[in-house]
């Protein structure tokens, strides 16, 4: 390993080792929904990030959603939630993970939230539950994904002063608008100061995004990382609508509103949700590969977000572990989603797995739906990733 690599490794490891890194799911379930095609009798395995996501899956009544997250943050944050939606009255919950503070947010934790949390949770609430105390320094703007936010809104309004244009974007009711407004902000909000810091492994670590990712990147993509973010956000804010991007509005404005949120934050779902308990979800501090090796039944939905593209980097043989420990609990026909930072997931035509006693290589137990996951992708209100996937576990391997 180069000392280049030690150092960008140990500063990814600083900024995620003790810190709750997401605030918010940053895959957009709206694809992921129309991919998985939930039934009543589905099992979904998914990497928890900020919950956001394996609520939305919830909604669709699966059997059950197993919300797996080796950072038990992630998982205290997402038993928040669930609290949230068992306990308080929509206003309250809207309050808290909506606009990302609540006036009396120490008092209702106390009184309606602690009760129903793991002891783990109830010792990190303890602590930081003053992530949602402040109106000037919403939830959105904490933890590690939240700090480069905050920092983005700080650029807009200070540095560049590109506000009322951000507004006017936001506010835009076509795509052709914002096209037009795009284009005349482009080449101030593009300083040589953000395109440099967005060069950086420090800037990117901050969103989660590991040295392997960029390096990914580097090599897949025209330009490197600086066009491929460059050319994201042009995606973003001049090719797809804006109208119900709640992904980037929440980081640009501190906050949700009431017609531009997730799922789970509207009116009708928190009922549904409430309804049933949220009994349907379950959260497990634990790898995948960990978490398959305890759990003693069969799952049909898996949701591998784009971690593998960092195990594929540092932990190869760990890879190819959680590989065959999804394998033995895949259900025949078992869907599989996951996302990369790059433009292709080569290193999964390296991955050798267990079939029928012989060792194989994993694309042969694989059907992709290559020309989907595409067209889905297209669609993606994120759009901050490479490349999106859809695979089929087979009951025999497959050629060709």
């Amino acid at each position: 390993m180069s000392f280049s690599n030690w150092i960008s490794g140990r500063v990814f490891s600083f900024v995620h080792g003790n810190n709750l890194v997401y605030n918010t799911c940053w895959e957009d379930p709206r694809l992921d929904r129309e991919a998985l095609q939930l039934t009543a009798k589905d099992r979904v395995l998914v990497i928890t990030s900020a919950g956001c996501n394996a609520l939305d899956y919830a909604l669709a009544g699966p059997e059950h959603v197993y919300a797996v997250d080796m950072n038990p943050r992630q998982n205290a944050l997402l038993e928040l939630k669930i609290a949230g939606i068992r306990t308080l009255d929509y206003e309250d919950f809207f309050q808290f993970f909506g606009r990302g503070y609540h006036p009396r947010a120490w008092r209702v934790y106390r009184t309606a939230l602690r009760g129903e949390l793991s002891s783990w949770a109830q010792s990190y609430w303890d602590r930081f539950l003053k992530f949602f105390d402040n109106p000037r320094r919403t939830f959105f703007y904490r933890g590690t994904s939240g700090a480069f936010a905050r920092g983005i809104r700080f650029y807009i309004d200070r540095v560049t002063r590109l506000r009322p244009e951000v507004d006017a974007l936001l506010a835009c009711p076509s795509v052709a608008e914002q096209q037009e407004i795009y284009q005349r902000m482009r080449d101030r909000f593009w300083s040589r100061t953000l395109n440099f810091a967005m060069k950086r492994d420090s800037t990117l670590s901050l969103l989660g995004v590991p040295k392997a990712q960029r390096l990914q990147i580097d090599r897949q993509y025209p330009g490197g990382i600086l066009q491929f973010v460059q050319d994201a956000v042009e995606a973003v804010f001049a090719r797809l609508p804006l109208s119900d991007n709640y992904f980037w509005r929440v980081y640009i404005n501190g906050e949700y509103t009431p017609e531009c949120c997730p799922e789970y934050l509207k009116p009708e779902n928190v009922q549904r949700l409430r309804a049933t308990g949220v009994e349907n979800v379950s959260v497990h501090t634990d790898s995948v590969q960990g978490f398959l090796e305890k759990y003693e039944g069969t799952i049909s939905r898996f949701v591998l977000l784009d971690h593998m593209d960092w195990l594929s980097a540092h932990l190869f043989p760990m890879l190819e572990l959680e590989w065959r420990a999804l394998l033995r609990r895949a259900e025949v026909g078992a869907r599989v989603l996951w996302r990369s930072g790059g433009l292709r997931t080569d290193f999964i035509d390296e991955v050798t797995v267990d079939y029928e006693g012989k060792p194989i290589k994993l694309p042969s137990l694989l059907r992709l739906h290559t020309d989907w996951a595409a067209q889905l992708h297209q669609r993606d209100r994120v759009h901050t990733y490479g490349s999106f996937y859809i695979a089929d576990i087979l009951s025999a391997p497959h050629e060709g």
